[in-house]
């Protein structure tokens, strides 16, 4: 049992267990590496680089990591852009509801259909990454969110309106599905942690600094220009995806893949044996002993045949092409399919209550803002409920930081403690704060909303900052624990997060308003809240039982069972 996750009884070695610090007291005291082996010595302990990479100069693992930054940090940007659309709407409630003559319910539902369009749309715009990859797929979201953004600001009717907040929702996609996994593409285990914080802060975090702005913008220029602003930084984000974004998707041959390979007990040398799916041999014996490839045969995939050792480094010009070939065989169709059976997988339904559950309570503390503070007796204006994000904003920065540092530290000192083998379930002590910030956030916000007139604004702010707290990092555990425990299906995973995150919060924006009125704002947080203890929670039996959940679903594989892999 490593630190309490439990063993698995089936296979020697499951996917997602990885030998990071690789013999850990030989190689920290004696520096001694394994011939074949690729690590990183930048530490004063080298560390095996997981996935390894190949000898391919467009491997993107090979890239300089000022490259690959350059890149996330790109990407990060373009993610504010389209995550700023969702609550775009919360600080003009009012506003909105005396310009297009509706009730507050069919302005919140402005914003449930765009996540609606989000998740729909999310579903071909894996499909097509798996089979494309993903650049073209970002400036085609770049692009639409342009458009539809001058669209919304141009809108005199609520159907118009309407239409082109759905089409926004479509733009959104992309950056919502697939820039963590482009996080996985581009980064080691080992460095996955800060940036896969910076990614989810960009997409769910930063969404809270938009109200304060359109407040401001309302206020002085209108609120089409809150949308016109949104296409003119979009515009500029197309450019820097067009020039300095390359596609992140690359094939390499199957044994590299050192965190999604598997062996069974009695078929190593068999294993030992076989060829990659490109018909490449690992380099060497010495190699094949710590990562057996005996599970290739029935894990990995037949791809297209790639470039996967030495060869010729793209030109820059060639790195502009929207498209650098096909990534996949696999029928269009049956990937279109898969993220829906991926519903029935324990690991991503846990993620999928860790991420969309504080996400989707987000929306419902919106819907206090809107009608609570904007009526008696604080009778606030756009400009001043706008302002009451800023806890919100504050508390998205501070998860960033915990989980930005807490997510590699704790994951570096508890593979120590194993021995130098990493499991993804390590992953899971982030569920700690997320208890303490975001359950105590929703508490508190239900007691100190409820009575305005006793606690005033501040404390409601405070609250909800610490709820945003725990929601960003909610974000980073579920999205870092799929890539590491997961890779295989990270895509189509997040693809099902994404799924279940719009269409709840969809799903709340219908009835969050009629049910804070019929059961009052204590009641009603109270039971948020303890819904959200339980599901944080679900962590323990996630921790001890994650490694055989594992090998379970690598021998039980539903997409094969279902005929879709």
């Amino acid at each position: 049992m490593g630190l309490g996750v439990l063993e698995d009884r089936r296979m020697e070695h499951v996917p997602g267990t990885v030998h990071v610090l690789d013999e850990a007291s030989t190689v920290a005291h004696h520096h001694v590496q394994k011939p074949g082996v690729k690590y990183d010595t930048s530490g004063s302990t080298p560390v095996v680089l997981v996935p390894q990479p190949s000898n391919d100069p467009n491997d993107p693992l090979n890239w300089p990591l000022w490259k690959r930054d350059v890149i996330i940090v790109i990407l990060s940007i373009a993610s504010i852009m389209a995550a700023a659309l969702s609550p775009i709407l919360a600080a003009n409630t009012l506003t909105l509801s005396f310009y297009f003559r509706r009730d507050f319910t069919a302005i919140a539902l402005l914003t449930g259909y765009h996540l609606c369009g989000v998740g729909v749309a999310g579903v071909l715009i894996v499909t097509s990454a798996r089979v494309w990859g993903k650049r073209h797929l970002y400036l085609l979201g770049t692009a639409i969110l342009v458009w539809s953004s001058v669209w919304a600001g141009l809108s005199t009717s609520y159907k118009s309106f309407l239409w082109a907040r759905i089409i926004q929702g479509v733009g959104v996609a992309p950056f919502e599905s697939l820039v963590n996994a482009s996080v996985g593409d581009m980064y080691f285990v080992h460095q996955r942690g800060i940036r896969m914080a910076l990614a989810n802060v960009s997409l769910f975090g930063s969404a809270f600094f938009t109200p304060i702005l359109v407040g401001k913008i309302t206020a002085t220029l209108g609120w089409p220009w809150t949308f016109y602003l949104v296409a003119i930084f979009s515009a500029v984000s197309f450019l820097l995806i067009f020039f300095f974004v390359p596609e992140t998707t690359y094939v390499r041959p199957a044994y590299l893949n050192t965190d999604i390979v598997s062996v069974n007990p009695g078929h190593q040398q068999e294993g030992q044996a076989m060829e990659t799916s490109n018909g490449h041999h690992p380099p060497n014996q010495d190699y094949q002993q710590q990562y057996p490839m005996t599970a290739l045969q029935g894990n990995s995939e037949q791809e297209p045949e790639s470039n996967s050792f030495a060869g010729r480094k793209d030109s820059y010009l060639r790195s502009l092409l929207c498209f650098n070939g096909r990534k996949t065989h696999e029928n269009f169709f049956k990937l279109l399919l898969r993220p829906l059976m991926l519903f029935l997988h324990p690991a991503v339904i846990w993620a999928c209550l860790i991420q969309g559950a504080l996400i989707g309570w987000t929306v419902v503390i919106g819907v206090v803002l809107a009608a609570i503070f904007l009526g008696p007796p604080l009778f606030f204006d756009e400009v001043q409920t706008g302002y009451m994000y800023t806890g919100a904003f504050i508390g998205a920065l501070l998860g960033f930081i915990v989980a930005g540092v807490a997510a590699d530290w704790s994951a570096r000192v508890m593979t120590r403690r194993n021995n130098g083998i990493y499991e993804p379930e390590f992953r899971l002590v982030l569920i700690l704060p997320v208890l303490v910030f975001g359950c105590g956030g929703l508490y508190g916000f239900g007691i100190t909303s409820n009575n305005v007139v006793k606690y005033g604004w501040f404390w409601p702010d405070f609250f909800f900052g610490l709820e945003v707290m725990g929601m960003v990092i909610g974000a980073v555990l579920a999205a870092l624990y799929i890539v590491d425990a997961h890779r295989d299906i990270s895509v189509e995973a997040f693809t099902t997060l994404l799924i279940f995150k719009n269409m709840f919060s969809f799903a709340l924006t219908w009835g969050a308003y009629d049910w804070i009125v019929q059961n009052g704002i204590l009641k009603t947080f109270n039971i948020l809240a303890s819904v959200q203890v339980v599901v944080c929670l679900l962590c323990i039996p996630m921790y001890v039982l994650g490694k055989r959940n594992r090998s379970f679903f690598h021998r039980h594989d539903i997409l094969k069972m279902t005929g879709l892999r």
